[in-house]
């Protein structure tokens, strides 16, 4: 007899999702990780990127019991922006803008900010019913059987369970002891993420500049302490990152890069960095294991596809899995093919789209222009590329 149905390593926003759906579907799921959600923004280790949820990713948490939690710290995606620059300070040289209409609907999506949709989503796991939320002791080794998989965590603890989720992150502990390999792309890159507040409204719309070095995103936030708000992703060298971290006019160089579109702007809160990769795992699954989110995949952050494809990973598995063994082989297959190919295809083109992106030499950047205006302008193009972000197949 299994101690739960299900163990999911990792208590991410992707993981505690999972945890919430897994549990309305009648299992018993236990969640574990050795990082409990920091209490606010400016606390050590806070994630201060922000996700568009997209309307495929807030129906899955609808489903899940958990969009009323998130809904009031949310802000409409009306619209994005792509401008194409050139040179620095950086000069304008194309401009469009996409909007919802295009697919019937008001919005792409809701804007939450990462930190707080963790926190959110720990405090209700700790009171749903069916769900053991263990915060403070992680993943540390497993032996999986047939039938049950033996789950060691590092307090010495010991659990049995029907399936194990690796939702643990890019370095997964469950990817590693199920022996699962990975393939990584680096391009010598780092995002820079953090907050800042503007002059000007950002009237719901998210706007990514291309420039050189990679992809400047800004996406918009609740006013914060009466200011217009938006969260920054700011992609470059890891030199021009470097030089950015230490800079003294940083607002001034921020307020460039984003060509002036939301007037003067200020940083808000502390600047967290990673390095920008493309990652996938050699497999999705292994007896009685299963990997989800950034195990199984990780994206350079562009348009949106980080977590709203590990949101598809989510709404794939819990509609793949026998209700009776979730561990089963059979549903565990069915996961697999039904997002084997989509990763690939996704983190192919996002990866062929940062190579360009990043590129500065003049026909590159010509051949964007001209990339943005084809997509934007031929209308039928227009409505598939939409499509297809928003997560058609």
């Amino acid at each position: 007899m299994a101690d739960t149905d299900i163990f999911i390593s990792g208590a991410g926003i992707a993981g505690m999702v999972l945890a919430a759906l897994m549990a309305r579907q009648g299992h018993r799921v236990t969640v574990c990780d050795p990082a409990p959600p920091p209490p606010d923004r400016d606390a050590d280790g806070s994630d201060l990127r922000s996700t568009a949820y997209l309307v495929p990713s807030v129906a899955l948490l609808e489903q899940a019991g958990l969009w009323d939690d998130l809904a009031a710290d949310s802000t409409a995606l009306k619209a994005l922006r792509v401008m194409e620059s050139t040179g620095w300070p950086p000069r304008q040289t194309a401009t469009r803008t996409f909007t919802p209409d295009d697919l019937g609907l008001d919005a792409f999506g809701r804007n939450v900010m990462n930190w707080r949709a963790r926190r959110t989503l720990s405090d209700r796991l700790a009171r749903e019913p069916g769900v053991d939320l263990r915060l403070g002791v992680g993943f540390r080794d497993m032996l999986a059987r047939d039938d049950v998989a033996r789950v060691t965590l590092t307090d010495g603890s010991r659990i049995d369970a029907r399936l194990v989720v690796g939702a643990d992150g890019r370095a997964s502990p469950v990817r590693a002891a199920a022996g699962i390999g990975v393939t990584t792309l680096r391009y010598g890159q780092r995002a820079l993420a953090f907050t800042c507040t503007h002059r000007d409204p950002h009237d719901g719309i998210s706007t990514e500049v291309y420039n050189s070095g990679g992809a400047f995103v800004t996406v918009p936030l609740v006013d914060q302490a009466g200011r217009p708000a938006s969260s920054i992703v700011w992609m470059d060298t890891g030199a021009r990152a470097a030089d950015l971290l230490s800079a003294a006019d940083f607002d001034a160089q921020l307020t460039d890069r984003a060509l002036h579109v939301l007037g003067p702007m200020e940083r808000a809160t502390p600047i967290r960095q990673w390095p920008v990769v493309t990652r996938t795992a050699r497999a999705l699954t292994a007896r009685r294991t299963v990997l989800v989110a950034e195990a199984a995949h990780v994206l350079p952050p562009i348009g949106a596809q980080g977590l709203n494809t590990s949101l598809a990973d989510i709404r794939a598995l819990a509609a793949a899995i026998d209700p009776r063994d979730p561990g089963a082989p059979g549903g565990l297959t069915a996961y697999a093919r039904a997002r084997g190919a989509d990763m690939h295809a996704r983190a192919a083109a996002i990866d062929l789209y940062n190579r360009l992106c990043r590129a500065g030499g003049g026909p590159l950047q010509a051949l964007r222009r001209t990339g943005l205006k084809a997509v934007h302008d031929i209308a039928p193009l227009r409505t598939r590329i939409m499509g297809l972000g928003m997560g058609a197949g």
